[in-house]
């Protein structure tokens, strides 16, 4: 079923959006359509013919528990669940109500690029925390990471586990690790876990907030279907926060934003996601690993130069091209300029990393084999000078 095509162009599609000899691999959004049970539940809803406002049945927040449970071995309380209308928002809102103007919001970079913007529109300060790589493996530099957090201006760390664009997924240990010191130094945790359903077969992710009481009480989890099941126009997520003055905090913060309500569409495709998703999920997830496969073979044979960074989770790679020599974002625009492959460059994910592209392979594999085509026509005339 993941190697059908669907035109997407005309869609008002954020990803495809482009002229049309271009092809997009950069926004985390895949070319695949949606589970069955997902459509079912939304046609069904649509042929009731009303969308007036909506409120959140218990069978939201049951859905909830019952994934995390079944999947992450979490146990979550209804109460703990706040909804709201996407993982960015959440954060933003976070960003507002859980620090003051000029304070430091710590970042392991490089990540995910969206976070720069939270902090910094809201008169923030980024303060980032570089990964070390070693081997083409990203690993955290606690050192450093403990002398920033024990910064007095620094009042919350916002968390990407598992983590974009380098795929780490975080064990329970580094996990346990950042709790204390965030602790120690009295800053709290935004948890990002969008991706945390995207893991490798075989693979498993921990969630921040199952690892100790100590992580449980001072972090705020962001949770949601949309990235696993490719509905973020949906606009529906979570907050998980199961210390109760850190959950009033956000419940205030997100009704203040007024992202808390959601849509006639966003509660029953959620509930059809973790209810009925997860034979679908898994043949996913099945799908992506052979097109990692695919990659890596790819680049052996025909891009050596290319450093393929070892990861666990997401359906996005990243490509280190430090022996091109060339600045992440010219590299990338001389390779959509040359050959219409649209990439994410590096030095959007801040960190000394401009060599990075970021490659989105959740996509059929003819589109894949398209793009890695497109790959080595754009690094081959930069090798050659042209």
């Amino acid at each position: 079923m993941f190697d059908s095509t669907t035109d997407r162009r005309r869609t008002g599609s954020l990803k495809w959006d482009v002229a049309d000899h271009e092809l997009p691999m950069w926004v985390a959004d895949m070319d695949f359509t949606a589970a069955p049970c997902i459509r079912r539940a939304l046609e069904y809803r649509v042929a009731h013919g009303i969308f007036g406002y909506n409120t959140l049945p218990d069978e939201w927040a049951q859905a909830y528990i019952g994934w995390w449970q079944r999947r992450h071995g979490f146990s979550m309380q209804a109460d703990w669940l706040i909804f709201c209308t996407g993982i960015v928002p959440a954060i933003s809102t976070a960003v507002r109500k859980l620090t003051t103007p000029a304070e430091n919001v710590l970042l392991l970079t490089p990540v995910y690029n969206i976070f720069f913007n939270s902090v910094l529109n809201n008169g923030r300060r980024v303060l980032e925390c570089p990964l070390r790589c070693e081997d083409n493996r990203f690993s955290i530099d606690w050192a450093d990471l403990e002398q920033k957090l024990a910064d007095p201006q620094t009042s919350l760390f916002i968390l990407c586990n598992p983590h974009n664009p380098t795929g780490n997924i975080w064990s329970r240990e580094e996990l346990a690790r950042i709790g204390e010191l965030c602790a120690k130094h009295g800053v709290t945790v935004i948890a990002d876990e969008i991706h945390c359903d995207l893991t490798d077969p075989g693979c498993a992710y921990t969630p921040f907030a199952s690892v100790s009481p100590t992580c449980r009480d001072i972090s705020v989890t962001c949770i949601a279907p949309t990235k696993a099941f490719n509905i973020a126009g949906l606009q529906t997520a979570a907050v998980c926060v199961p210390q109760p003055q850190l959950r009033h905090k956000m419940w205030r913060a997100l009704n203040t934003d007024e992202v808390a309500e959601p849509n006639s569409f966003a509660v029953p495709a959620t509930i059809a996601a973790f209810n009925e998703g997860e034979a679908w999920l898994d043949s996913l997830r099945a799908y992506i690993a052979e097109n990692k496969q695919e990659v890596a073979r790819f680049l052996a044979a025909e891009l050596p130069r290319v450093g393929l960074t070892r990861s666990q989770a997401t359906y996005l790679l990243w490509l280190d091209c430090s022996a091109y020599g060339i600045p992440s974002v010219e590299l990338a625009d001389r390779i959509r300029r040359e050959t219409g492959l649209y990439l994410s460059a590096g030095a959007a994910f801040g960190g000394p990393h401009d060599c990075y592209l970021r490659l989105n392979i959740a996509c059929p594999r003819t589109t894949l084999r398209d793009g890695l085509r497109r790959l080595k026509q754009g690094l081959d005339k930069v090798g050659r000078g042209e």
